[in-house]
């Protein structure tokens, strides 16, 4: 039995990086044998329950300690920005494992959709000639990325055996392309009072992209407060936001009650009930539905067309990935029809196009347990805007990737903006069980003539067209002095 537990421990070579790699001072290791896909792991210990911690251990006892992050101590924008330092001193001194290991990194994200949307953003901001693909453990409640791309929705095992099959299937994986999605919003600054969306130490992981800009920025406007960031699966407003947003609160407030993804599953449906989810109709005012909070535009053919919302839309999503609440397909797949007359296409997740869908309630969205169910599909789009202006609320529920805010609306002659514009891609793994679609698998006439409308972000010359490029996630990323930026690679 000691034999065998053992051999459970030894490191595994073919994700195993040295030493050196991570501290260049250390004396180069002569390597025989490069490691077929060499992985940098990033772990949020806080999510799971306890699972984070588990997870942290066994991958530290199978591969190199050093290689293995924990994020509630590590920012990972400062971990890859020493790493590829790092790779770019010692392949001056031509050493070639680093070379390999550079061109064959895999990245591993291990928590919520909010934790990989982090490190997503952070990847995007690199700007690397070849980035690392991106595979994500599923450790949240709703685990909407790695259900996207085969990885599952269910908490993982964190045992040895456990590890060592999810990094075979790293290995396995292929890669695939994944739009991300700017988002920009701008307030003018309150009389009193914090200006701030999301107090600073509620900050969620996702959302330290959507931030401030400086006083520098060409984005600022004197007298308004100006946030921008981004996101990878979905932005969402509305009811759907606001039971999120009590399910978080519930959650900051009682640790202790959410230790696993069933009793967080159970705890997210009744707080469903107890917000009015499913019976809105008679709970919620009509004052906070979507129509009477925001004008909804969309950008056709150069110019902001508004988008006609029924009055009884509570909840309006914009999604990229075909996943929502922990798995739902809310666009489906159109009919012919709905292609011929509306020009809708299926949900590729890299043309370029964000899917707006809306839901009555949650008896509404429950329509996506049938075989063809989907939401109320408003429209595709490159771009997309709201507008909020004095009403008879004062605030409402916003919600990126899984995490959700509660957003003040204006109280004067003001407008709230928030504009959404697709921004780039980045590469994640799928397997066998992926679900997203790429249009390069399934190119029709009617989704590449689609794809072609509109205004794309390279023709736009708004005042918001200089800075939206910046994903936002990566502000603290800084090169070396003495390493070239021009030579990273």
């Amino acid at each position: 039995m000691e034999n065998s537990g053992s051999e459970t421990c030894q490191p595994l070579k073919d994700f195993y990086i040295p030493d050196y790699i991570f501290d260049t001072e250390a004396e180069p290791q002569i390597v025989n044998d490069f490691p077929a896909c060499p992985v940098i792991v990033f772990i949020n210990s806080r999510s799971g329950g306890q699972l984070g911690g588990d997870l942290i251990r066994t991958y530290r006892e199978l591969l190199n300690k050093l290689q293995v992050f924990d994020l509630g101590e590590e920012a990972p924008d400062k971990v890859l920005c020493t790493l590829y330092g790092n790779f770019e001193k010692l392949k001056s001194h031509g050493n070639s494992p680093a070379a390999h290991i550079q061109n064959n990194l895999r990245l591993i994200v291990a928590g919520g959709d909010g934790t990989a949307s982090w490190l997503l953003g952070v990847v995007s901001d690199l700007k690397l000639a070849q980035p690392p693909p991106i595979a994500t453990v599923p450790l949240g409640t709703g685990n909407n990325l790695p259900f996207s791309f085969g990885w599952g929705k269910k908490n993982p095992g964190t045992d040895p055996g456990s590890v060592k099959s999810f990094l075979d299937q790293v290995m396995k994986a292929r890669e695939m392309k994944i739009d991300s999605w700017h988002i920009i919003m701008r307030m003018r600054a309150p009389k009193a009072g914090a200006c701030d969306p999301i107090p600073p130490l509620e900050l969620p992981h996702s959302l330290h992209a959507l931030q401030r800009v400086s006083s520098a920025d060409s984005l600022n406007v004197e007298g308004y407060h100006t946030f921008r960031g981004g996101f990878w699966n979905y932005f969402s407003m509305g009811m759907d936001a606001q039971v999120s947003y009590a399910f978080h609160s519930e959650r900051k407030s009682h640790p202790e009650k959410f230790k696993n993804q069933l009793t967080n599953q159970g705890t997210y449906a009744k707080l469903g009930l107890t917000q009015g989810w499913f019976f809105a109709s008679l709970s919620h005012p009509s004052s906070r539905n979507i129509a009477q909070l925001a004008k909804v535009k969309i950008m056709k053919n150069g110019h902001w067309e508004e988008l006609r919302i029924h009055q009884s839309i509570r909840s309006i999503v914009c999604l990229n990935l075909p996943s929502f609440s922990g798995g739902f397909n809310p666009w489906g797949t159109p009919s012919k029809t709905k292609t011929r007359d509306r020009g809708l296409t299926p949900p590729y997740v890299d043309d370029g196009l964000i899917e707006v869908v809306g839901f009555r309630d949650a008896w509404h969205g429950l329509v996506l347990l049938a075989p063809n169910g989907h939401g109320t599909r408003l429209a595709q789009a490159h771009r997309i805007r709201f507008e909020f202006h004095k009403g008879s609320a004062d605030h409402t529920f916003m919600r990126i990737d899984g995490e959700p805010w509660k957003q003040p609306l204006p109280e004067d002659d003001d407008t709230v903006v928030v504009e959404i514009s697709h921004l780039g891609q980045v590469s994640m793994l799928a397997t066998e069980q992926c679900r997203s679609k790429s249009v390069d698998e399934q190119l029709t006439p009617s989704s590449a003539s689609h794809h072609s409308e509109g205004d794309s972000p390279e023709d736009s010359d708004d005042e918001w067209e200089g800075e939206r490029r910046k994903f936002g996630a990566a502000e603290t990323f800084k090169i070396p002095e003495d390493i070239d930026i021009s030579n990273l690679s």
